[in-house]
C-alpha cells in the first residue's frame, strides 16, 4: 500500500516506522513499547497501533495468549527500507558510546564488540567554530599543526563540509594561505580566533562536488571458490562492484581498502580486492591537493 506521508505528522510517522522496526528485527510490538519509547498514554499508543494495522492489515496480528503484536508471514514494509545497515549501525554506535542504550529501537540485542579506535582530540569549541564558520559561510583564522612544519601557524581557512575518512574527522576548507582547496583535521586545529569574509564558495570547489566510480573485483590470485566469497562480502555482480566517492575524498578511500598501492605488494589472502579501472580512477591533481594538510 502506497502511503501518502504529507498526511502524518513526523511525531505520528516516527511512532509508525517505531512500529514497523520492532516487528521486522524483533518479530513482536505491544502498546508499553511504544509508551516507553515515546512516553505516551495508553490511548496514544494504542492509536497508532490501529493505524499502523490501517496501513499495513497483514503485518501484524495479535497473539492473545502472550498479549503482543506479532509479526505476520506477509510482512512488508510500507515506511521505508529496512535494512541491515541502520541495524549494525546501532550496534556500532552503542559499542562506541555515541548512542545512549535507551535511545535505541532495539531492545533485544544480540553479543557484539568491534576493534577499538584510538580517541581523536577534537575540541568541541572547535568543531562549533568550524561549523558555524559553514553555516555562515564565512572564513576563520586556525592555529594549525601541520605535518610539514616544526611549528603550527596560523593561517586562514574558509570551510564549507566536514568529512570522515573512517579514522578520523576533517574539515574540507579552502587555504587562503595556499590558495586552493584541501582537508584540515579537526585534532590538528590547536586555537580559533576571528572571523573574515570567505574569499570563494563551496560551490567552487571541484574536487568535492565531482565524484569518481571505483570498479573492484578479487584479486586475480585468489582460487575460484575464494574469489566468489569475496564477491558475496561486496555484493559483487559479474565479478565486480561499483564505489561511489567524492574525487576529495579519493585519497582517503583507496588508502582504506588497501587500493593506494601495487595489488603484489601483498598476499592475494590479506589484499582481497583489486581496483579494476586504476587508469581512470586515480586523480590527476597531486595527492596534496586531495590529501590532508
Amino acid at each position: 500500500m502506497e502511503i501518502d506521508r504529507s498526511e502524518l505528522r513526523w511525531g505520528v510517522e516516527q511512532r509508525l516506522e517505531f512500529i514497523e522496526f520492532r516487528l521486522f528485527w524483533e518479530g513482536h510490538v505491544n502498546r508499553s513499547d511504544i509508551m516507553e519509547q515515546f512516553g505516551l498514554s495508553v490511548n496514544q499508543a494504542s492509536s497508532d497501533l490501529n493505524r499502523y494495522i490501517s496501513f499495513a492489515p497483514d503485518n501484524m496480528t495479535y497473539d492473545k495468549s502472550a498479549r503482543t503484536y506479532v509479526r505476520g508471514p506477509g510482512f512488508k514494509s510500507v515506511f521505508g527500507k529496512l535494512d541491515a545497515g541502520r541495524y549494525l549501525a546501532q550496534l556500532r554506535s552503542l559499542e562506541e558510546g555515541l548512542v545512549d542504550r535507551d535511545d535505541c529501537w532495539t531492545t533485544d540485542l544480540p553479543a557484539f564488540g568491534s576493534p577499538p579506535t584510538p580517541a581523536r582530540g577534537v575540541h568541541p569549541e572547535t568543531l562549533r567554530a568550524v561549523v558555524g564558520a559553514i553555516r555562515r559561510t564565512e572564513a576563520i583564522e586556525v592555529n594549525y599543526q601541520s605535518l610539514s612544519n616544526p611549528e603550527p601557524r596560523w593561517r586562514w581557512i574558509a570551510p564549507h563540509a566536514i568529512a570522515f575518512d573512517g579514522f578520523r574527522w576533517h574539515a574540507r576548507a579552502f587555504c587562503m594561505t595556499d590558495d586552493c582547496f584541501k582537508d584540515f583535521l579537526l585534532s590538528r586545529m590547536l586555537e580559533v580566533r576571528g572571523t573574515a569574509e570567505a574569499a570563494t564558495i563551496a560551490a567552487e570547489d571541484a574536487d568535492w562536488h565531482s565524484e569518481v566510480t571505483l570498479e573492484v573485483g578479487p584479486h586475480p590470485d585468489l582460487s575460484e571458490t575464494q574469489a566468489k566469497v569475496i564477491a558475496l562480502d561486496y555484493g559483487m555482480q559479474d565479478g565486480k562492484a561499483e564505489i561511489k566517492v567524492r574525487r576529495a575524498l579519493l585519497y582517503y578511500t583507496l588508502k582504506r581498502l588497501g587500493l593506494d598501492t601495487d595489488p603484489s605488494a601483498r598476499k592475494p589472502q590479506d589484499q582481497q580486492i583489486v581496483l579494476l579501472n586504476r587508469e581512470t580512477s586515480f586523480p590527476a591533481q597531486p595527492a596534496e591537493r586531495i590529501g590532508e594538510a
